[in-house]
């Protein structure tokens, strides 16, 4: 089962939406697909349309009863194949601290590996517990960015984070790609950035753009992926080739994506 971790410290990279529709795209792959919101923003939720009464389990009940399950947090979306384990937007992220492997441990569970092909995590953008559980639970992280020197600066920050833990702790995890969202190549200082980037970290490190595309912001707004909500935009054509890119990545076969 691969785990992608989607991740940034520096907010506003469009974490989530890459998130969301990534997963949805995934799930229309036929393959099962689970999407964990770390974040106790919770906008994953809202992304797939579901709601998340008061009464609600959600994944951050692990963090708060060590007997709890990550099983018993799962909810279906309306999005054939994907679920997800919510957030809880009242969490208070101090909650999580002392146990960086309680995701891990919650994620050995053997039904989930029966269960789903593909797990995604959505994180918050702070250096944190809850960041450092999904960085233990992983296999795979992806780092959206947008092409601005402030945001490139938070990957650099985290790539600092990440190799203490890629060489102890959990040498199974590797770097999916670094994701440039809200891209132009008709911006000098987009391409410049990239630039950087592909010499930083290597140029096949880089994942194909998402192209900025004020409906993907009208697709959360609406609670829905942006396959659904608008199949012949920028946003989706950019995520059904993404999707393509990370199953290539993967090693994982490409069947093709079920319409709507």
């Amino acid at each position: 089962m691969h785990v992608i971790v989607i991740t940034n410290r520096k907010g506003g990279t469009a974490k989530t939406t890459v998130a969301v529709n990534l997963a949805a795209e995934l799930a229309a792959r036929q393959l099962r697909v689970l999407l964990i919101d770390l974040d106790s923003q919770g906008h994953c939720a809202v992304g797939l349309g579901v709601r998340v009464e008061g009464a609600s389990r959600t994944v951050h009940h692990l963090f708060r009863d060590p007997s709890a399950r990550l099983a018993d947090v799962i909810q279906e979306t309306t999005v054939s194949n994907l679920s997800i384990a919510p957030a809880d937007t009242l969490f208070n992220h101090g909650q999580g601290e002392g146990n960086d492997l309680r995701l891990k441990q919650a994620m050995a569970d053997a039904d989930l590996a029966l269960r789903f092909d593909i797990v995604i995590i959505d994180t918050p953008p702070s250096l944190d517990a809850l960041l450092m559980n999904a960085l233990h639970a992983g296999t795979r992280v992806m780092v959206p960015y947008v092409p601005h020197h402030l945001s490139f600066e938070g990957v650099r920050q985290l790539v600092r984070v990440l190799f203490p833990i890629m060489t102890g702790p959990n040498r199974a995890l590797k770097v999916l790609g670094f994701l440039p969202t809200m891209a132009s190549d008709s911006f000098r200082l987009h391409r410049s950035v990239n630039a950087a980037a592909a010499g930083d970290f290597g140029a096949d490190r880089l994942l194909p753009a998402i192209r900025n595309d004020i409906k993907l912001s009208e697709a959360m707004g609406a609670g829905r992926p942006i396959r659904q909500f608008a199949p012949s935009s920028r946003g989706a054509q950019d995520f059904a080739g993404l999707a393509d890119e990370v199953l290539r990545r993967l090693e994982m076969p490409q069947p093709s994506a079920a319409v709507g």
